[in-house]
């Protein structure tokens, strides 16, 4: 019997699987707990992928498939969850990736954050960065700050994704979400539009070119909350990718622009956990203070990490502190705590070298 696309997404809900990937050759592979498995089904044939494809794609998505080769698009299964797709051709099938998107919004205990990040989502104005690899729950936190915003706040949210992930509904704040390809062109036009709007607060999906960071920078200088994320590891890094995409002679001035808007940057990874099923999420916080204020506007981004070690009492701490912590609570194992260490060699001293 043929294996439909509706009995696939519901074992991904049932089973609380993240990815569920579709390709000719293999049976259908479940990422569960960050962990590829196949599932217990024969190989798929190309007939099967192209089914699958179009069970979950429109007219006008296989088209785009069919001419460029892949298209990214977000869908509902039902009211049990969401899902964000990419369907590609690859040795001229037909495969497909689906990244679940849980519909419940959790608290920022839940996921882990310290209570202190909930302040930062009263201010008036700023830039608030998110970062991480892919895969490590970025959309999660977002969502979950702005439904705290949606819940307590009266303001007019903006959130421009690709695609939307989370919907968010209209609670004390008006929640307007544009998606690039089908509401708007780019993350920047949309942007520069979206200050037009009586926005107080934005969200932008993804800082991916200068345009987009310039506009996202000056959006948050000028008296809004922007919320936005990056694909790097470390509150410095971070600092450093933004400055680097600018030509040199604009340096300056972003750095100076960086100092005064910047609010935190929240950098996560997600580890498998060796307590229990499931996965836990470690974080970097730095938060915005005159002392690293001076270090963005100075270039002296390398002092940021010392800044974080010793800024405890502002909500401050190091991913390796963290990933420490986590280990020491026999949350995580050795492994994951060394890979993803941003200095594995002090943790390795503060550990006296053994285990």
């Amino acid at each position: 019997m043929a294996m439909e696309m509706s009995d696939l997404l519901q074992l991904v809900v049932d089973e609380g699987v993240s990815d569920l990937h579709i390709e000719v050759g293999a049976p259908p592979m479940v990422r569960l707990h960050g962990s590829l498995t196949p599932l217990e089904t024969p190989p798929l044939r190309p007939e099967d992928t192209e089914r699958l494809v179009k069970a979950i794609a429109s007219d006008a998505h296989m088209q785009q498939i069919r001419e460029k080769g892949t298209v990214d698009f977000g869908f509902a299964f039902g009211d049990q969850a969401r899902f964000r797709v990419s369907a590609l051709k690859q040795k001229g099938h037909f495969g497909v990736v689906l990244r679940q998107i849980s519909n419940k919004l959790l608290s920022l205990e839940q996921i882990g954050l310290p209570p202190g990040i909930k302040d930062l989502l009263y201010r008036p104005r700023g830039l608030i960065l998110v970062t991480g690899p892919t895969g490590s729950g970025k959309s999660t936190t977002l969502a979950s700050m702005l439904n705290i915003i949606n819940e307590e706040r009266d303001c007019h949210i903006i959130t421009i994704e690709d695609p939307i992930e989370f919907y968010h509904k209209h609670k004390k704040c008006m929640v307007i979400q544009r998606e690039i390809g089908n509401d708007v062109t780019s993350f920047a036009e949309a942007l520069k539009r979206a200050l037009r709007q009586d926005p107080d607060v934005i969200l932008v999906g993804e800082m991916r070119d200068l345009e987009t960071m310039e506009a996202a920078v000056s959006a948050a200088e000028t008296g809004h909350l922007v919320f936005a994320t990056l694909h790097t590891t470390g509150a410095a890094r971070t600092v450093d990718r933004i400055v680097d995409a600018f030509p040199t002679d604009q340096q300056a001035q972003i750095r100076t622009q960086l100092a005064s808007s910047l609010l935190a940057v929240v950098s996560q990874v997600l580890l498998p956990r060796i307590d229990k099923p499931g996965r836990v999420a470690a974080f970097e916080i730095m938060i915005s203070t005159p002392s690293i204020q001076a270090l963005i506007r100075d270039n002296k981004t390398f002092r940021i990490t010392s800044d974080i070690q010793t800024g405890a009492k502002y909500g401050m701490n190091t991913l390796d502190s963290h990933l420490l912590e986590l280990y020491q609570n026999k949350i995580i194992s050795y492994g994951e705590m060394i890979t993803k260490a941003q200095d594995p060699q002090s943790i390795l001293q503060k550990l006296g070298g053994g285990k």
